[in-house]
């Protein structure tokens, strides 16, 4: 058969070998069915599978096919919307219980290379910018937060702070986190994969499930004809998993973000731009995000199409906001441009939680998909162990409807962005 190509992007072309791996044919019985190889399952099989579970995951298409090896790569700790938020709608019990673990997927991440020798470019240190006064009152708020938490490794950037950290004249101050980062994405799920893999899990692509039957063995039944009879099931499709659990895209909504890769800058005209080679992401409601590669390209990406897809043209979408940031880019060239979609919830809060007493679920990163998916599956791990009372902490999180159901939740959420993107201009 066929094989499902990753998307031709920078990441799949600077991807390491990885083999074909077999799509499921037949029966198979196993502890746990992963459905999903992105960050998601890929870590909550490898916690597993650590912890002496017989693991089968199954991917529609190739490991890290989705968000996962498309992102922007940078580590930012804590959620979308962040702790004080959640205190605020939930009472300060549960932020603290949130809190305390807003700073452990990076770790995760750390832990993973560090154990597994995963090759993935990880360089340390990430950056928030703001544009304006206001950006920057949050920021310093942000901070106080943060170290409320035990999170020490923050650095307030005044004006002329920031310019040392990033050559541009567009942002005003900043907050730099030594514990964030940035890495090669594709590469860290594909190093995840093959230490699932050295602890006998077994990987299938090319597997898409089309439907699964629940009850006291949950059977998952694949497009050709693959089978799986296992104990409990971990659902990580997230923005790929279209229908097959109409509860869980009920109250979600894909959106698409869009990235581009420059061509070869060289190290001194990369190190020009970002001397230390931090990330960076700024602080507007529709953000943008930058970060040099390992072989010094420019790497930017940003905006938001709700309810998924592409613009007609990504470089002309994305170049304009690259050379207002760095005009003295103009007119580089711009060697790959691609795609994905991650998946939005309306708190903007991740949705953790069980179907019956044997499927579980996580999904609606929101945007903060990289360290959360790593912290998600550690969390799923114990609850299948036993111990459930962190990821029963996520799970009391609600899951909102967008307003007008799946019909009018694009343009309705594309109204709110248009006037958070007013306030971000104006600085109010």
């Amino acid at each position: 058969m066929s094989r499902t190509p990753h998307t031709r992007s920078y990441y799949a072309a600077s991807a390491h070998d990885s083999p074909d791996r077999p799509c499921l044919a037949g029966p198979v019985d196993t502890d746990v069915c992963v459905i999903g190889g992105g960050f998601t399952g890929l870590s909550s099989a490898l916690h597993l599978a650590e912890a002496g579970y017989n693991v089968v995951l199954l991917e529609a298409a190739r490991i890290g096919f989705g968000a996962s090896g498309r992102n922007g790569g940078q580590l930012v700790n804590s959620y979308s919307r962040d702790i004080d938020v959640i205190e605020r709608a939930y009472g300060s019990e549960l932020a603290g219980v949130l809190g305390n673990m807003a700073f452990e997927g990076a770790e995760i991440i750390r832990q993973r290379i560090q154990q597994y020798d995963i090759d993935c470019a990880y360089r340390q240190g990430g950056v928030f910018a703001a544009f304006n006064a206001r950006q920057m009152h949050e920021l310093k708020a942000q901070k106080k937060l943060w170290e409320r938490y035990g999170h020490e490794q923050l650095t307030l950037l005044e004006q002329a702070d920031i310019r040392d950290v990033v050559k541009t004249d567009v942002y005003c101050g900043g907050l730099l986190d030594m514990s964030g980062g940035h890495i090669h994405p594709l590469n860290l799920a594909l190093g995840e994969a093959a230490a699932l893999e050295e602890l006998g899990g077994q990987i299938y692509e090319d597997s898409r499930v089309v439907a699964v039957e629940r009850g006291n063995k949950v059977v998952v039944k694949t497009a050709d004809g693959g089978l799986v009879r296992s104990q409990y099931v971990m659902i990580a499709g997230n923005a790929y998993l279209g229908n097959l659990i109409p509860e869980l895209a009920a109250k979600t909504m894909p959106c698409g973000t869009q990235v581009v890769a420059t061509e070869v800058l060289g190290e001194e005209r990369a190190r020009s731009l970002i001397p230390e080679l931090y990330c960076i992401e700024d602080c507007n409601y529709k953000l943008d995000y930058y970060r040099i590669t390992e072989d010094f390209r420019l790497l930017y990406g940003g905006g938001v199409t709700y309810g998924g897809g592409d613009p007609a043209s990504i470089e002309r979408f994305i170049r304009k906001k690259l050379e207002t940031t760095f005009p003295q880019l103009r007119g580089v060239k711009i060697e790959y441009t691609w795609g994905g979609d991650f998946l939005l919830t309306l708190s903007r809060l991740p949705q953790f939680g069980r179907i019956g007493n044997n499927i579980y679920y996580a999904q609606g990163y929101s945007g903060h998909g990289v360290t959360t998916t790593h912290l998600a599956g550690k969390l799923i791990a114990e609850a299948i162990k036993g111990q459930a009372e962190r990821f029963d902490a996520f799970a009391s999180l609600k899951h909102f409807s967008f307003p007008g159901g799946r019909l009018f939740r694009a343009p309705y959420t594309a109204i709110g962005a248009v006037y958070y993107g007013l306030r971000d201009k104006l600085g109010i």
